[in-house]
């Protein structure tokens, strides 16, 4: 086989690696991407003229038009859970496979959320960033996460081994999410609006949806407390920018926490970032490497599912792949 690797070179470096490289050459040529700007959908077709399987990164969009012009494409794995830049319903009506790669990142955003929260509640980076400037900072009272109370909106992997660790910690913990019904004895089920009114952290983990959608508005941080923070890990297309700007400009909430947002490459953007009141990291939650390592391998496996026949494990639409055989 023919195998595409779209990643530039310091993604391929930080997201991808040698060892889930060694182990797609098993399966055949592996050609590179060796610019560091990322394909667009042209340069993606040309690239990709004679290749079998792509494996994309996560700023690899993959629209009609590549299914469109790629006759000898297979399949598009992504090496991320998002796939929401790939035009699966397009790739389903030429018979091409779309993938995506399991969530490897489970423990690696999870304890992002714990340092996230241990650092809004004792100030660490303002006691940093004033001895970094060579002063003395003013010592304040912090609080402790033993005896908070934690609300995560989307119960889903992240959430779970969140609650786990905050149960560790002494937490009270609330969870939102109207698509599950059973979660462990130490997790209490609310509605959102509950959830919001009670909890001194705010966790999103829900996933981006067209439902979810601006789901943290204006509305939303109305309803938690003044002395509570907001954590976003998840996508910057769950939250309305401008309506949590407001709410941390004029004491609404507390603070936030951000690895996420509406910048590039879900970034935070820089507005929202620089607030006083805000800690933000550059989408960081997966890239541990056990992590990036992980989801790279599970890719490399679903190739090799394909190369034996085989539907890979992380199909979405193999009902209609009618290049599986081609």
């Amino acid at each position: 086989m023919k195998i595409l690797l779209a990643h530039t070179p310091s993604l391929r470096k930080n997201y991808y690696g040698d060892k889930a490289i060694l182990g797609l050459q098993k399966f055949g040529t592996v050609y590179f991407h060796e610019s560091e700007i990322a394909l667009s959908p042209q340069d993606l077709v040309s690239a990709a003229q004679d290749i079998d399987l792509i494996v994309a990164d996560r700023l690899t969009a993959v629209p009609s038009v590549v299914f469109e012009s790629l006759p000898k494409l297979k399949a598009v794995l992504r090496c991320a859970v998002d796939v929401r830049n790939i035009d699966i319903d397009a790739a389903t009506q030429h018979g091409i496979l779309v993938t995506r790669a399991k969530p490897g990142f489970i423990e690696s955003v999870a304890e992002l959320i714990i340092g996230f929260m241990v650092d809004l509640s004792r100030g660490l980076s303002s006691y940093v960033n004033s001895y970094h400037r060579n002063e003395i900072p003013q010592a304040i009272m912090g609080k402790q996460l033993s005896g908070a109370t934690i609300g995560i909106i989307g119960f889903g992997a992240i959430a779970r081994h969140t609650a786990d660790i905050a149960n560790a910690f002494g937490m009270e913990i609330l969870a939102y999410d109207p698509y599950v019904k059973n979660t462990p004895p130490f997790v209490i089920l609310v509605n959102l609006e509950t959830l919001l009114g009670l909890s001194d952290y705010v966790v999103c983990l829900a996933v981006a949806t067209l439902e979810t959608e601006n789901l943290m508005n204006a509305k939303s941080f109305q309803l938690m407390k003044k002395s509570a923070f907001f954590i976003n890990p998840s996508r910057g297309n769950l939250v309305q920018e401008a309506d949590l700007i407001k709410a941390l400009q004029n004491g609404t909430i507390s603070g936030a926490a951000l690895d996420v947002g509406r910048g590039s490459d879900q970034m935070p953007t820089i507005e929202l970032a620089s607030l006083s009141n805000v800690i933000a990291t550059p989408h960081v939650g997966g890239l541990t490497p056990p992590a990036i390592l992980a989801q790279a391998l599970d890719t490399v496996e679903q190739v090799g599912e394909i190369s034996e026949g085989l539907v890979p494990h992380g199909a979405l639409n193999a009902d209609n792949w009618s290049r599986r055989n081609a």
